[in-house]
């Protein structure tokens, strides 16, 4: 899913370690119950502090799945 606003984790804005974004995320539930983010500059990473309960309590209705990463970015327009 896109995350257009700050993403704010355990009341702290969380901000890209690798070039400090704080806003327009792309969030991904993976089928291991694990969530990446990845910034507008292409960095990613896990973010552990964040489920799959807390994704689908933001993400609303799964349109589809994807088989890759890759698949799930061009969905998205990245």
């Amino acid at each position: 899913m896109r995350w257009m606003p700050p993403l704010v984790i355990e009341g702290e804005v969380h901000a890209c370690p690798q070039c400090g974004a704080y806003r327009d995320w792309i969030v991904f539930n993976m089928r291991d119950d694990s969530v990446w983010l990845r910034c507008t500059n292409d960095h990613q990473a896990q973010e552990p502090r964040l489920d799959s309960a807390w994704y689908n309590r933001h993400s609303g209705p799964v349109d589809r799945w994807h088989p890759t990463l890759g698949d799930g970015l061009r969905h998205l327009g990245r």
